[in-house]
């Protein structure tokens, strides 16, 4: 007969956050969520850290380059999806390092040849319609011309006619040349009363664009992660099978930190992996480990070396893994255990292991609530997922914008790697769904909002930090009539007039 856990496998709805005394000393603009990323030994400092608790999922659907360089100048770090090439994750890895703030790698171009009907196409499946027209349609062909929304009448204009007749041509453009400074490419901007500026090398190659809507944003970026020669810090996801030959191509590349992506941790690949990688790399390469979510897993995962150790099965919002396995736990429940065991492993052994809650995340007051339990930052999906800066199409649905989002253990990934039990190598069955997630907009207005009630939570429970957060929140298991009692009740809600 099998051990039972009489203990409820709880979710994070099932709880509240008690409010603590409220000082005039503690409002948002002073709360400081910064928090360790990888391990340290008491008395000392971690080698990476976070400034907002916030990392990316190792996933197709929400995790490029792209987003690993808007959330790390917000203050997180995004860890770039191994289910790709080796030779395709280390360029994206090294396209983050090599980030210029305020200079944009184009992501869509076209050739001369190229009809209205493309230009149309991936504006729709890019949200763009700036594209920089190249002699092979790539991002750093010889540029040729320019072409934008306003050129062209996608209502009236031939969709087979070619975008070079109605492109701006490279002879009428005004472009900055290769090594021009960020403020001086913003004063040929405003004083030619451009929105985009083109920087290209000296065989008239296209190196980026500077836009004049990032003027503001880049103007000053007070969460911005970067590492000791001003480089932006990336992350990237890594695998138990191919490890011996993707991690020295991240680490050529200049990755900061790597993460084994499984949705079983508590494994003897993991070990196998961390001790081939210490063996290697001693303690200069930074790896994170998981997924478990007990006690066990954290202790197994801590005596193999992980840097820090990610807490969740089956609670992501395209993850079915406990339907199709019958495997996992209520994610509120992991983090608790899991925390004490870190907590108790700090206390006998000096060395402080970040925990990192994966999953089950569905109101903005849960993260809270996670971080409150023990979590030292959250890694999220269906989140990201939903903003411009996600890898995935933009579609239009019933009416409704939305953006793709599918798992890694979904037939459309077929990541099976992030499944490995041993043996031959495939995945036999689906662990994720391909789905749709409501398009929300660009990914600082919606983080800022939702760190602006973070804020706003802690300081109703006297706290300015997470440090005190762990040590001073109060957190009350809830019925199923209270968590109704918290939402609208007993009224008829007006419609919003459209």
């Amino acid at each position: 007969m099998a051990k039972f856990i009489n203990e409820v496998s709880r979710t994070f709805s099932e709880y509240l956050l008690i409010p603590g005394f409220t000082s005039k000393d503690c409002v948002p603009n002073k709360v400081d969520l910064r928090t360790p990323l990888v391990k340290f030994k008491k008395g000392e400092e971690p080698s990476l850290h976070l400034n907002i608790p916030f990392v990316s999922v190792i996933m197709q659907s929400v995790s490029d380059d792209n987003m690993a360089i808007a959330l790390a100048k917000n203050g997180g770090v995004s860890f770039i999806y191994g289910s790709q090439s080796i030779e395709s994750q280390a360029a994206m890895v090294q396209r983050v390092k090599n980030h210029k703030s305020g200079f944009v790698t184009s992501r869509a171009n076209l050739t001369p040849d190229s009809t209205l009907a493309d230009a149309i196409a991936l504006k729709e499946k890019t949200g763009f319609s700036t594209f920089g027209i190249t002699n092979d349609g790539t991002s750093n062909g010889k540029l040729l011309g320019i072409l934008t929304g306003r050129d062209y009448r996608p209502s009236r204009d031939p969709k087979d006619a070619p975008v070079k007749n109605y492109m701006t041509p490279f002879e009428k453009l005004i472009y900055a040349n290769e090594g021009v400074t960020l403020g001086e490419a913003n004063d040929i901007i405003w004083e030619n009363k451009l929105n985009c500026l083109p920087v290209v090398d000296k065989n008239q190659n296209l190196l980026y664009f500077v836009f004049r809507k990032d003027y503001e944003s880049h103007k000053e970026n007070p969460l911005e992660l970067s590492d000791s020669n001003k480089r932006l810090i990336v992350g990237a996801g890594i695998n138990t099978r191919d490890y011996k030959e993707r991690v020295p191509a991240l680490v050529e590349a200049g990755v900061d930190v790597v993460c084994m992506d499984s949705s079983d941790g508590y494994s003897i690949w993991q070990k196998e992996t961390l001790d081939w990688i210490r063996a290697k790399y001693g303690d200069k390469v930074k790896v994170g480990a998981g997924n478990v979510v007990d006690r066990d897993g954290f202790n197994y995962l801590a005596e193999a070396g992980a840097d820090f150790i990610k807490i969740g099965v089956g609670g992501g919002s395209i993850c079915i893994t406990r339907e199709q396995k019958g495997i996992g736990r209520g994610q509120a429940t992991a983090v608790i255990e899991v925390a004490a065991a870190r907590d108790e492993y700090f206390k006998k052994t000096g060395v402080y292991i970040p925990i990192c809650s994966d999953g089950g995340l569905v109101q903005d007051y849960h993260m809270v609530l996670a971080l409150a339990m023990g979590a030292d930052f959250l890694m999220m999906g269906r989140y990201f997922a939903r903003f411009d800066e996600s890898p995935t199409r933009k579609l239009l649905i019933g009416g409704n914008y939305v953006k793709e989002y599918w798992g890694e253990g979904s037939n459309r990934a077929r990541n099976w790697q992030r499944y490995d039990m041993g043996g031959e190598a495939a995945l036999k069955f689906e662990e994720g769904v391909d789905s749709y997630v409501p398009y929300a907009g660009s990914l600082k207005s919606n983080l800022d909002l939702t760190l602006g009630k973070m804020k706003s939570t802690m300081c109703s429970c006297g706290v300015t930090n997470l440090k005190e957060l762990k040590e001073e929140g109060k957190i009350t298991l809830v019925s199923a009539t209270s968590i109704v009692e918290g939402g609208a009740h007993d009224v008829i809600v007006k419609q919003a007039q459209k």
